[in-house]
C-alpha cells in the first residue's frame, strides 16, 4: 500500500465531510480515524475505490461521534443519515484547506502541525516524532489550533503567502523521527502547485527541489556538516536540479518576481556551477540585491555579504557585513569566514570559536569548533 497516495486523498475527504455538514475539527478527526483503519485493513483487503472507502468510513466515524456527543449532552442532534450511494464528488478542496490550516490567527508551530495533519494526512504520533516532542504535547497543539478555527467555513479567504511560509517552515525542519519533513513539504507543495496558479508557488517548489538536490552531500558520517565549498557535487541529484530549474524558468517568465523565485534563482546558480570557484558570484550578488529589495531581511543582507566577499574580495564582504545587525544569528560565523579569506587567521579562529558557542544546533557547533581548531593548528597556536 502506498501511504503517500493515501495521504494525498485526505484534503478531498475532509472537504466532502464539511460539505455534508461536519465542522472542520470533527471532519478532520473522523478522517484521521479512517486513515488509521485504512492502514490496518488495506494491506489485506484493499478497496476498489480508495477515496469512496475513506469518505464512507470517515462519515460513519463522524456520525458515531456526533451521536455519542448527543447522548452525553442528552439533547437532540439532527443530522442526515448515511447518504445515498452515488459518484464521489470530484472537487478539490486542497487549496481551501491550505488556507484554513495556515490561517493568520494561528502561531507558526500550530499552523505547521495542523497542515501536516489535515493536508498531509500524517498522524499526531508521526508529527510529534518529527518535531521531537511528546505525542500528548503535539495533540494539545493541534487541538488548540482546531478550536481557534472553530466556526470558520472551509472557504474562508486566506493569505497564500502565509501558506507558503508554513510550507517553507516544514521543509526547513528537514528530517527527524520516522517522517522526512523535507520530502513531505515537497509533496505538499506539489499539491499546491497543481491547484494554485501563482508564480511564487512555483518559485517555492523550485527552491525546495534545488535545495533538496544537494541533500546527500550535506552531511557525512550521519551528523558532520559539509559546507557547500567542500560538498561532493557528484552526489547532487541532477533530476531534481533539472526539474527545479525548469519550474523556475517558467515562473520567472511570468515577470511576477517574488522572494521564493529570487531564492530559487540563487540556488540554481549554485547548482549549475562545477565548483565554488567557478560559481557566478556576481550574478548571485545581483539576485541578493533583488531579494533584499523584496524583503529587507537582515538574513538576506548577511548572505549577500558573504556573496560579495566571493565576488569582490574579502574586504568588500566585510564592509557589506558591517551593515548587518551584530546580534543576528550566524553573523559571527560569516565574519569568521570572511576574516579567513582576508588572511587574518588568528582573528578568524577566535571568531569561529565564538560562533560555535552561539551555534543553533549540535552539528553546527561541532563544525564551527573544528574550523576554529583547524585554523589554530595551521597558525601554530595549538588547540
Amino acid at each position: 500500500m502506498n501511504e503517500s497516495v493515501l495521504r494525498d486523498l485526505v484534503p478531498a475527504v475532509i472537504g466532502v465531510l464539511v460539505r455534508r455538514g461536519a465542522d472542520f475539527a470533527s471532519a478532520e478527526d473522523a478522517v484521521q480515524d479512517a486513515l488509521i483503519r485504512a492502514l490496518q485493513t488495506w494491506p489485506q483487503d484493499p478497496p476498489r475505490d480508495e477515496k469512496a472507502w475513506l469518505i464512507s468510513v470517515a462519515w460513519r466515524k463522524f456520525l458515531d461521534a456526533a451521536r455519542s456527543e448527543t447522548a452525553r449532552q442528552n439533547r437532540e442532534f439532527v443530522v442526515d443519515m448515511e447518504p445515498a450511494a452515488g459518484p464521489v464528488p470530484t472537487s478539490d478542496d486542497t487549496l481551501r484547506l491550505y488556507f484554513l490550516c495556515a490561517h493568520p490567527t494561528l502561531p507558526p508551530q500550530s499552523a505547521t502541525a495542523l497542515t501536516l495533519r489535515a493536508v498531509g494526512g500524517l498522524t499526531t504520533r508521526q508529527i510529534a516524532q518529527a518535531y521531537l516532542v511528546p505525542e500528548s504535547t503535539m495533540a494539545q497543539r493541534i487541538s488548540r489550533a482546531k478550536r481557534k478555527l472553530s466556526g470558520l467555513p472551509l472557504d474562508t479567504p486566506g493569505d497564500l503567502r502565509t501558506v507558503l511560509r508554513v510550507l517553507y517552515l516544514v521543509f526547513n525542519e528537514g528530517y527527524s523521527g520516522d517522517v522526512d519533513l523535507a520530502s513531505e513539504a515537497i509533496r505538499l507543495t506539489r499539491q499546491l502547485f497543481a491547484v494554485a496558479d501563482d508564480a511564487e508557488v512555483a518559485g517555492l517548489l523550485a527552491l525546495m527541489l534545488l535545495h533538496h538536490s544537494r541533500r546527500a552531500s550535506r552531511v557525512v558520517d550521519g551528523e558532520r556538516l559539509v559546507p557547500l565549498a567542500h560538498q561532493d557535487r557528484s552526489l547532487w541529484d541532477t533530476t531534481e536540479i533539472a526539474e527545479g530549474v525548469t519550474i523556475l524558468q517558467t515562473a520567472l517568465a511570468r515577470d511576477r518576481l517574488g522572494e521564493y523565485q529570487a531564492q530559487a534563482a540563487i540556488a540554481a546558480l549554485h547548482a549549475d556551477a562545477p565548483s565554488t570557484a567557478q560559481t557566478d558570484w556576481v550574478q548571485i550578488v545581483e539576485w541578493y540585491d533583488e531579494l533584499l529589495a523584496l524583503t529587507e531581511s537582515p538574513v538576506v543582507r548577511l548572505n549577500r555579504a558573504v556573496a560579495v566577499g566571493e565576488a569582490d574580495g574579502a574586504a568588500a564582504g566585510l564592509a557589506a557585513l558591517a551593515e548587518v545587525p551584530h546580534d543576528l544569528p550566524r553573523r559571527v560565523a560569516a565574519s569568521a569566514y570572511l576574516h579567513e579569506r582576508a588572511g587574518d587567521i588568528s582573528a578568524a579562529a577566535e571568531l569561529y570559536a565564538e560562533a560555535a558557542r552561539a551555534a543553533l544546533s549540535v552539528a553546527e557547533r561541532d563544525h564551527l569548533t573544528r574550523e576554529a581548531a583547524r585554523l589554530r593548528h595551521s597558525s601554530g597556536a595549538g588547540l
